[in-house]
């Protein structure tokens, strides 16, 4: 291939690609937070034993974890004005949709992390007279949470990669920005070469830091 690279014009953008990356991280972890709040509050909810509590946020947590995130924002884009009769601007669709996917697999992640506290511990504390809310903040929610960090960490580097889905609803994040280098350059190969090698060093990190995490829990 006698293909002549010139990355002299990925350089040449270089303000394009720090906003970019901006907007990527700042929808990362806003996205990741507003996950945790949802996963947080549904997780806790869905140990109550009553049918009208758990079955709504079963519905929501299945049909988030079901569904293609892709379809999600572009529904949200799309659909969700039609239905609610307002304009909801790109970002703010998106937003929601990334938002409310994170939500569900860190429901999941709580929930799951709470009920794999042994029984034992559960009933020793009652037991002992603790209440339901000393029961969770002292004995249960110090060990679950050591066994909810590393699957959360993995789910929100996993998340930093969805937000490369934002740029079909033109949220100006990286992947959007490279498109946007493109049609001005038309060298998709250095672009989209440079668009992959930023994904890497924003995510290598976590990806580590998951690991070593994973290896703690694990000891």
């Amino acid at each position: 291939m006698n293909y002549a690279w010139d990355f002299g014009v990925v350089y040449s953008y270089v303000d394009y690609w720090i906003g970019g990356m901006g907007v990527t991280l700042a929808y990362a972890v806003g996205t990741v937070l507003g996950g945790l709040i949802i996963g947080v509050l549904c997780g806790m909810a869905s140990l109550y034993r009553r049918r009208w509590v758990t079955l709504p946020i079963h519905i929501y947590v299945e049909t988030f974890r079901c569904t293609p995130l892709l379809v999600q924002i572009v529904w949200f884009y799309f659909a969700l004005p039609i239905i609610l009769d307002v304009n909801l601007p790109a970002w703010l669709a998106a937003g929601l949709g990334l938002t409310l996917y994170m939500g569900s697999f860190a429901t999941e992640i709580f929930r799951g992390g709470i009920i794999s506290i042994d029984r034992g511990q559960w009933q020793a504390a009652r037991a002992l007279g603790m209440t339901s809310g000393e029961l969770m903040r002292h004995v249960i929610l110090p060990q679950a949470a050591r066994r909810m960090v590393p699957p959360f960490v993995n789910q929100s580097v996993i998340q930093l990669k969805n937000t490369s889905l934002l740029y079909v609803v033109a949220v100006p994040d990286l992947m959007y920005t490279g498109s946007i280098v493109v049609a001005d350059t038309f060298r998709p190969l250095e672009v989209y070469t440079s668009v992959a090698v930023m994904y890497f060093v924003m995510l290598y990190p976590l990806t580590q830091w998951a690991k070593r995490l994973e290896a703690q829990v694990d000891r």
